[in-house]
């Protein structure tokens, strides 16, 4: 079998779409992982014994399924669920990022935890000694410091939510690996197609590591 450079050049184009696609979900779904993480972070680490808890379940249950689970679960039964109080129904794009949202939220709010305790106490007694409050502590000298200390393992997040979107074919969301699946449904070219498939997504990859390395040193975190 002959490897056929026409079929990719033809499929590039919708390729391309799949890709944007891939990328919007996973930079929504970070922004909102990101704003969820930050707040059950937070009351993991500072909050009562039972928002500590609450939180501590969301992290487990989470983190505990699979993603797949998780979309399959948003996309048919929580429609179903809800359908006792109101007719509602979500469409696969919106099923994905809350997904995503969820699933990187999850993963995030221990980066914070990690983050913000591994600041060192002198910091926070200082804040109080200097008359700030408690949540201005937080705010203006413990979360700057931890952000920095974030960084990597966020960036590291985000390649794997750019991955974790090609699960997203099953509920039928045109992302990149949805597309060469449509693709090679037509044209029977799976060996040129899945090819140009893993190349796109490890350029996206490569590109976002190579971003987020200078980043790291300009802002010269070790």
């Amino acid at each position: 079998m002959q490897f056929d450079f026409s079929a990719i050049w033809d499929a590039i184009p919708i390729l391309l779409e799949g890709a944007k696609l891939t990328l919007w979900i996973s930079v929504l779904g970070l922004i909102g992982g990101i704003t969820i993480g930050l707040l059950i972070g937070l009351a993991r680490s500072y909050s009562n014994w039972l928002s500590n808890h609450i939180a501590l379940v969301f992290i487990e249950v989470i983190r505990g399924t699979p993603i797949v689970v998780q979309v399959m679960f948003i996309y048919f039964a929580l429609p179903m669920i809800l359908r006792i109080f109101t007719y509602i129904r979500i469409d696969p794009l919106t099923a994905a990022i809350v997904t995503i949202m969820i699933n990187s939220g999850a993963y995030i709010a221990e980066i914070t935890r990690g983050a913000v305790l591994s600041i060192h106490k002198g910091f926070h007694q200082a804040g109080l000694a200097l008359g700030l409050s408690k949540c201005d502590t937080l705010r203006y000298v413990i979360m700057p410091l931890a952000l920095r200390r974030m960084l990597p393992p966020l960036g590291n997040q985000w390649i794997v939510s750019i991955k974790d979107t090609s699960l997203f074919m099953v509920i039928g969301v045109a992302e990149l690996t949805r597309q060469g699946e449509e693709i090679i449904a037509g044209n029977f070219r799976a060996m040129e197609i899945w090819s140009t498939v893993a190349v796109m997504y490890l350029m996206i990859t490569l590109t976002l590591s190579y971003i987020l390395r200078c980043l790291e040193r300009r802002l010269k975190i070790i």
